[in-house]
């Protein structure tokens, strides 16, 4: 089964929606399976006395996804056949969304809020759970909140919320501790870009989902933190997990053609020297 890879755009778009759709394009061309981006309004963000002290807070005004994108952003993932999501930052952007998006993405800093898990569960459509920062217990409850209102599409995403993550943080073996306490599938959130990490996700942990940051020429808003992929890096990632290799075979355990002059070479199994008996006897060098 492949392994669905999620391009998050974040905040890489700079409110420009020829860039946006450049996103979507390469997403699917780079074979990623969904592109998602986040639609906040920075009022319903952040309290207001974090806004009236942080220029810097403020200043994330021009990171807003414009809502009035969200019907070309849709359209343009049709016609790429690539799945669209969103992640709602407040209560209205999920019906803003409904019309729009394939699954609704929670952040990890929003999995404390039930009336947004509630908003997106009473939708019916599939939802993708982030996990940074949250202990057990609090992925519980939320994950309790979201079935209960009528979900059952559930994938959770282990993630560690450090941007970005150090290798020797993200603790994938917790990818099985969800598994097997909440029997969804879970994949895994990638800050750490890296691909010994996500190889090590997927094989020695199967996740069943990647999602990882995404920008396509240094020139997003939050490539410099140094969480973001571009586009030939994660490229590589991703055919060497989802593209059929000749490596592979054909699974029969049998003789390849390289190795056949040799079988004669082998121990014979009546003295254990070699060759067999019967080359010994016809052999000349």
């Amino acid at each position: 089964m492949k392994v669905r890879f999620i391009a998050e755009v974040s905040s890489n778009h700079n409110q420009n929606l020829d860039r946006c759709l450049n996103f979507i394009d390469k997403s699917a061309e780079i074979g990623c399976g969904a592109v998602k981006f986040q639609l906040f309004k920075i009022e319903e963000l952040f309290a207001p006395e974090i806004l009236d002290k942080s220029k810097e807070h403020r200043d994330r005004k021009k990171w807003e996804l414009p809502v009035e994108f969200l019907p070309d952003l849709s359209k343009r993932c049709q016609e790429k056949a690539i799945l669209f999501s969103c992640t709602p930052f407040y209560l209205q952007a999920v019906e803003e969304l409904y019309p729009h998006v394939d699954f609704y993405k929670i952040a990890s800093y929003e999995l404390l809020w039930d009336d947004l898990l509630k908003e997106c569960a009473r939708t019916k459509k599939p939802v993708v759970l982030s996990t940074g920062m949250a202990t057990m217990e609090e992925v519980a409850r939320a994950v309790d909140v979201i079935r209960r209102e009528g979900c059952t599409d559930l994938t959770l995403l282990h993630c560690v919320s450090g941007y970005p993550t150090p290798p020797g943080e993200c603790n994938l073996r917790a990818i099985k501790t969800l598994r097997d306490s909440f029997l969804c599938p879970v994949g895994w959130s990638d800050h750490s870009v890296s691909p010994a990490v996500i190889y090590r996700a997927i094989n020695a942990w199967q996740a069943s989902m990647i999602e990882f940051h995404l920008d396509l020429d240094s020139q997003g808003a939050e490539y410099a933190t140094g969480h973001c992929w571009l586009p030939e890096g994660i490229r590589n990632v991703i055919q060497i997990v989802n593209e059929s290799c000749p490596a592979d075979g054909n699974g029969e355990k049998e003789p390849a053609p390289s190795e056949l002059d040799d079988r004669a070479w082998r121990a014979d199994p009546l003295d254990g020297l070699r060759p067999l008996l019967s080359i010994r006897k016809t052999w000349k060098e």
